[in-house]
């Protein structure tokens, strides 16, 4: 598969040699200088790990280019419909994830499960705690949002989620940067007699770069909007 980078930091360069191990070519790598549609001539697919200020416009342009999109940036998803509406307008294929890991996608699957449970017991308040290195933009980031998305949805004494809340029916996103640190997530439920977290804890990027590629490699003749629920039957 020839596969274009969009994006060309820190994720673009681990997912590089991944995907020229899994015997995939990389035709065009797009940096801060940005891109046209006639660079992606030579792509059957492209995956796009930018920023949130210009994330929605590389996705557009590439799906307007007739090429397939696995996308990992977070930041920009107050857009969804309008992507939801150019998928449907270029016929085209597009991934999302705010986290490709495969251990991250069953701790979602894992929070979803416990959020179910803990709905019975309103005694119990939820909170999630994220910990990231100094240059990510976004904060919360985006996997902390899928797990308190996730979990409002299942508890019904939370309508809401957001960062710093101190509000009994917002479920409090607390977020924190330092080197060196790839990524952490902690959801725990605090009662006056016992608390139960659960933690994933990210060593490096390569399980995400990796899961992206996996992606790519799936999307591959489909048609839509597909998740790594869907690629992991989860």
């Amino acid at each position: 598969m020839n596969i274009a980078l969009i994006g060309y930091g820190k994720m673009g360069k681990t997912i590089e040699p991944i995907a020229q191990s899994r015997n995939h070519n990389i035709v065009f790598c797009a940096g801060s200088a940005g891109f046209t549609e006639q660079d992606l001539t030579k792509a059957d697919l492209c995956i796009e790990f930018s920023a949130p200020t210009c994330a929605f416009e590389n996705i557009t342009k590439c799906l307007a280019a007739g090429k397939p999109v696995v996308s990992g940036t977070t930041g920009w998803l107050h857009r969804w419909p309008e992507l939801e509406a150019h998928v449907a307008a270029t016929d085209g294929a597009f991934f999302y994830a705010s986290n490709f890991s495969v251990g991250v996608n069953i701790f979602f699957a894992l929070n979803r499960y416990l959020a179910k449970i803990m709905d019975a017991f309103p005694e119990y308040a939820a909170q999630i705690h994220e910990v990231h290195h100094t240059h990510k933009k976004d904060a919360p980031s985006g996997t902390a949002i899928t797990l308190a998305q996730d979990a409002v949805a299942q508890l019904s004494r939370y309508t809401s989620y957001g960062l710093d809340q101190s509000a009994k029916d917002v479920l409090k996103i607390t977020a924190e940067r330092k080197d060196p640190t790839p990524g952490t997530h902690h959801i725990k439920y605090s009662s006056p007699i016992d608390d139960i977290e659960l933690t994933h804890t990210a060593h490096s990027r390569e399980g995400f770069a990796k899961g992206a590629v996996l992606a790519a490699e799936w999307l591959i003749g489909k048609k839509g909007i597909f998740s790594m629920a869907d690629l992991m039957n989860l």
